[in-house]
């Protein structure tokens, strides 16, 4: 309990520390999102100027002090600013509407990337010389493999070639996004390539790191004694071996999940998928501070809450750390 308490105190510094670096690096840049809007535009008049800088948060009423204590209190109100491209749209409006996608998609194929690379690192390690750990170089080259690279193989023969799927944007044109069955077929079908992009560059390093950790476990006394016991092979890899060489696995499963929000932002590119990633790079090519704000804001926020969970579960799942900790 006292660990959790000062890890969740942690945490609260950090998340402060997020707050307040969005809100100063912004304000260190010369300019601001309307003059940035209306670079192209001449003979403003003031009034309109001011009036157009109060909207969106650009004016600065008070000392920086003072701005930074009014940006606090919207945070807790859920009021993130107004997009000076998607405008009169709120940024957190336009984030609900993206966050999803992006969960979907990218936490889809990292849970199956994760399960995948661990399950072969079991065996590849079980069966250390055989075939599947032999093939581990492969894997290990398709993870070096640039995003983009790969998405357009991917592209080029599953779409273009095969015409199996189809390689842009996150549903086909005409439909309205709705929990329905066409929708969400449609929707399904776009996202396939996208999530064998990610499936096939990250399943590999899981897959590695689970092979080098089930090989010294396997040498551990108490995986020994369970083999001289007459226990069966599956019991002793997945309750003796496999249960302890996962530990690092799950706490780095968390980071990755914690990731999740940026999105894989090449290949959302690549694809025009309608996420998070893509909706970033378009913000900030478009100037659009407000909503590049927003936007790390929440990504910090997501990161921060997946190493809370990493420490908690790392903690619950060994009881060596608990010991620690009691200290």
């Amino acid at each position: 309990m006292p660990f959790i308490v000062r890890r969740l105190g942690f945490y609260v510094v950090a998340a402060w520390v997020a707050i307040t670096v969005t809100f100063f690096i912004p304000r260190a840049l010369p300019g601001n999102a309307v003059t940035s809007m209306l670079g192209s535009m001449q003979n403003l008049q003031p009034q309109a100027l001011h009036a157009l800088e109060v909207e969106f948060g650009s004016h600065a009423k008070g000392s920086l002090i003072h701005q930074y204590f009014v940006y606090l209190g919207n945070l807790l109100h859920g009021n993130l600013g107004t997009s000076t491209v998607y405008q009169p749209a709120s940024v957190a409006s336009i984030l609900e509407q993206k966050v999803p996608w992006t969960l979907a998609l990218v936490g889809t194929a990292t849970v199956i990337a994760f399960v995948l690379g661990t399950l072969l690192g079991v065996l590849a390690a079980w069966r250390r010389g055989g075939w599947l750990d032999r093939s581990l170089p492969g894997f290990t080259f398709l993870q070096a493999t640039p995003y983009f690279f790969l998405a357009l193989l991917i592209i080029e023969l599953f779409s273009l070639t095969w015409h199996l799927f189809p390689f842009a944007s996150g549903f086909a044109l005409g439909l309205t996004p709705g929990w329905n069955w066409t929708f969400i077929s449609s929707a399904i079908d776009h996202s396939v390539l996208p999530a064998l992009t990610i499936v096939i560059t990250s399943m590999a390093g899981w897959m590695l790191q689970m092979r080098n950790v089930m090989i010294t476990t396997i040498g551990e006394d108490y995986v020994l004694a369970a083999q001289a016991k007459g226990l069966s092979s599956r019991r002793v890899v997945f309750t003796y071996a496999a249960r302890n060489a996962i530990i690092p696995n799950i706490a780095g499963f968390a980071l990755a999940i914690g990731f999740v929000i940026a999105g894989a932002i090449v290949m959302e590119i690549v694809f025009s998928y309608p996420g998070v990633g893509l909706l970033l790079f378009n913000s900030v090519t478009s100037n659009d501070y407000p909503l590049v704000q927003g936007i790390f804001l929440v990504i910090s926020f997501a990161v921060l809450l997946a190493c809370l969970l990493a420490d908690l579960v790392y903690v619950v799942a060994d009881p060596r750390a608990r010991r620690r900790t009691a200290y």
